[in-house]
């Protein structure tokens, strides 16, 4: 039986980039990539850097709040 109250939890990152700009013309949408955290050793938001299909490029991807 599983409890609720996990260490793993799921998270998004968002891009940081793209969200900050807003969707604009130019970008179809924000990209989003979903991962797994251990809430006991990384209790702060994580931010990572990832690639953005819409920015052509790395940028950091910052945890949001779903």
């Amino acid at each position: 039986m599983s409890k609720g109250k996990d260490a793993r939890v799921r998270i998004i990152l968002e891009c940081t980039n793209c969200s900050q700009n807003g969707i604009n013309k130019e970008s179809p949408g924000i990209s989003r990539y979903i991962t797994q955290k251990n809430r006991h050793n990384t209790s702060s938001q994580l931010e990572l850097i990832k690639f953005c299909r819409y920015c052509h490029k790395h940028t950091i991807h910052g945890e949001i709040k779903k």
